[in-house]
C-alpha cells in the first residue's frame, strides 16, 4: 500500500465518529420539527395549498434553537411556530395579509366552524399533531455534532424545494399584494357609474358579492354568471354592460379598492375619516348613504370605518333580522342575503332624495356546508353538471343565483324607482381544492352594471 493511501487511512480513522446518540437526537428532532411541524398542511398538497416554504425554514430554525432547552420551553416554541403557520396558511388561503387576520382574531368567536367538516378536521389534525410532538419533545433532540445540523438543514431545504415545486403551477392564486407602482383600477372607476360632479340624479346601489370570481375554461360557468340579469324583463328597463377588475388581498380590500378608489385596506380609517372616498363625495352632494352588510358589524371594524368614509346609515345583521330577513347559517352566520334585496328597495321606494346604498353579502363565504337553511341542499337547480362535477362550486353558485334572482323580483317591479345598479365580486373564491381554484382568474373578479333606462313617458 503506498505512503499516500495510508495516510488517508490514518486520517479518516481519526476522523470523529458519530455517537449514535447523536442519530438519535437527530431522528427526533426531524420527527419533531419537519415531519410534525408539517405534515397536517402537507396533507393539503393532495388537494391544494398556499405555498409555505418560510414556515417550513421557521419550524427549522426554531428547533435549532431551543434543542437544548427545557422541555417547557420546546412546547412552547412549537406551539407558537404553529400558531403562526396556522395563521400564515389561512391569511394566504383567503389572500388576507397578517395584520389584517390579526385585526380579526377577537372575532372569531362569531364562526361557526361546526358548520366546515374541513374546519373540523383540519383542527383535529393540527391538535393531533401537536400532541404527538409534545410526546416527541420528552426524547432527547439535543445533537451537537456540526454535521448533524447539517443533516437537519438539508432535510429542511430539501422539503422547501417539495413546497416550491408542488405550487409552481398556483402561484398566483394565493398571497395577492399591489405593489407601489400596480395601476388602480376598479368597477367604480370602469363603469364610469359615479358623476364627476359628486351630485346623483338618482339611486345608485353598489353590490360587493362575496367570494364572486372570474370563470375561466367551464362554460357552464360562463353562462350560469350573471344569468338572471339577462332576462328581457331586466333589459327592458336596464341597460346591461359587463366588466372586469383586478383585486388584491381580501374583502376588505376589495371594499377600499371600490369604495375609495385606492389599493390598500381599511386599517388607517379606524383613527380618520377620508372624505375622498365615494360615500363622502355622494353625502356632501346631498344623497343618503346607507351601507348594509349581512354580518356582524364589529367583524373588521366596518361599524367605525364605515362611518369614516361617509356613510350616515349602517344596517348590520341584527338590524336585518329585526327588518324581517331570515338568519342563514354558514362558517360565516348572519342575514339571509336573499332577503336583503326586499329591504333596501323599501328604502329606495320610501326616500325623496337619491339614495347611494351598499351593500355587501355574506352567505357565499367559502367553505359552503351542504346541509344549513342556505339553499343550497339541491342545487341541481342550478346546475346538474356542477353539482355532479363540483359540488362546492355548485353551492355557490346557487346562492350568488339565489341573491340575483330576489334582486331581479325588487327591480322589476312596478313601482321600483329610478336606479342604477353595480355588482361586483371582492375576491376570487378562495376554495380548498386546486381543482376548484383553477376554474376561476387568479387575479380578476367580474361585475355588470345595471344602468337605469330613460323610457320615453307615455302619452
Amino acid at each position: 500500500m503506498s505512503e499516500a493511501a495510508l495516510q488517508h487511512r490514518s486520517a479518516v480513522q481519526q476522523r470523529p465518529q458519530i455517537q449514535a446518540s447523536e442519530w438519535r437526537s437527530l431522528v427526533n428532532w426531524l420527527l419533531i420539527w419537519v415531519v410534525f411541524a408539517n405534515a397536517g398542511f402537507a396533507l393539503m398538497y393532495l388537494v391544494g395549498s398556499p405555498p409555505r416554504f418560510s414556515e417550513i425554514i421557521l419550524f427549522c430554525v426554531v428547533g435549532l434553537i431551543v434543542r437544548d432547552k427545557p422541555y417547557s420551553i420546546q412546547c412552547c416554541a412549537f406551539v407558537v411556530a404553529t400558531v403562526y403557520s396556522l395563521l400564515s396558511f389561512i391569511a394566504a388561503l383567503f389572500n388576507l395579509n397578517l395584520l389584517s387576520l390579526a385585526h380579526s382574531v377577537t372575532f372569531f368567536v362569531e364562526l361557526d366552524v361546526r358548520q366546515s367538516i374541513e374546519y373540523l378536521a383540519g383542527g383535529a389534525v393540527i391538535l393531533g399533531l401537536v400532541g404527538g410532538a409534545f410526546g416527541l419533545l420528552k426524547r432527547p433532540t439535543n445533537f451537537q455534532d456540526f454535521r448533524m445540523t447539517l443533516v437537519a438543514v438539508a432535510a429542511t431545504g430539501t422539503l422547501v424545494l417539495v413546497d416550491l415545486w408542488l405550487g409552481s403551477g398556483m402561484r398566483g392564486h394565493y398571497n395577492r399584494t399591489a405593489s407601489a407602482d400596480t395601476p388602480f383600477m376598479s368597477a367604480i372607476e370602469q363603469s364610469g357609474i359615479t358623476p364627476p360632479s359628486g351630485v346623483l340624479e338618482r339611486n345608485l346601489v353598489v353590490v360587493m358579492v362575496e367570494s364572486l370570481g372570474v370563470p375561466i375554461e367551464n362554460p357552464e360557468m360562463r353562462e350560469l354568471l350573471f344569468a338572471r340579469y339577462r332576462s328581457p324583463d331586466v333589459t327592458s328597463l336596464f341597460e346591461i354592460s359587463h366588466g372586469e377588475t383586478t383585486f388584491f388581498n381580501s374583502t376588505t380590500a376589495g371594499e377600499i379598492r371600490e369604495l375609495c378608489g385606492r389599493w390598500g385596506d381599511y386599517f388607517d380609517l379606524v383613527d380618520r375619516a377620508d372624505r375622498t372616498c365615494l360615500p363622502a363625495r355622494l353625502a356632501a352632494g346631498g344623497a343618503k348613504t346607507t351601507a348594509y352588510h349581512s354580518f356582524e358589524g364589529k367583524f373588521f371594524d366596518r361599524n367605525i370605518w364605515y362611518p369614516n368614509i361617509g356613510f350616515d346609515k349602517l344596517v348590520f345583521r341584527e338590524e336585518l333580522l329585526a327588518g324581517g330577513a331570515l338568519p342563514c347559517g354558514g362558517v360565516f352566520p348572519g342575514a339571509c342575503d336573499r332577503n336583503v334585496p326586499r329591504q333596501i328597495a323599501e328604502q329606495l321606494k320610501g326616500a325623496r332624495s337619491p339614495q347611494f346604498v351598499y351593500w355587501l353579502t355574506v352567505n357565499s363565504h367559502l367553505p359552503i356546508p351542504r346541509q344549513n337553511n342556505l339553499g343550497v341542499d339541491q342545487c341541481e337547480r342550478v346546475s346538474s353538471e356542477l353539482a355532479a362535477e363540483f359540488p362546492m362550486i355548485c353551492r355557490q353558485f346557487a346562492i350568488w343565483d339565489a341573491i340575483d334572482a330576489a334582486i331581479v323580483r325588487e327591480i322589476t317591479a312596478t313601482d321600483f324607482p329610478p336606479t342604477d345598479i353595480l355588482l361586483v365580486g371582492d375576491h376570487m373564491p378562495p376554495y380548498f381544492e386546486r381543482e376548484n381554484r383553477r376554474h376561476f382568474a387568479p387575479d380578476r373578479v367580474p361585475w355588470i352594471l345595471l344602468k337605469w333606462r330613460e323610457l320615453p313617458e307615455s302619452g
